[in-house]
């Protein structure tokens, strides 16, 4: 599996992985707009991100993030 993930794969990553709703257009909302956000929704969608592509991602960033817009730059940097 090739390491890149575009924004369809990570809006389809979060819908299916983690049960948030959301459009690929739909990444920016803030965390307190997404209904059923959570801490344990972050932890389980770090897991299945760094799955997918393939290295550790750094959870204080994540931490930091605001939005999934804001996580999806992580992973891609």
């Amino acid at each position: 599996m090739s390491t890149a993930i575009t924004r369809a794969e990570f809006a389809a990553l979060v819908r299916d992985g983690i049960g948030i709703e959301v459009a690929e257009g739909g990444l920016d909302r803030d965390f307190d707009l997404l209904p059923g956000w959570d801490s344990v929704q972050l932890l389980s969608l770090l897991v299945l991100l760094e799955r997918r592509v393939d290295r550790p991602l750094s959870l204080p960033d994540l931490l930091d993030a605001r939005s999934l817009e804001s996580i999806y730059e992580l992973v891609t940097r």
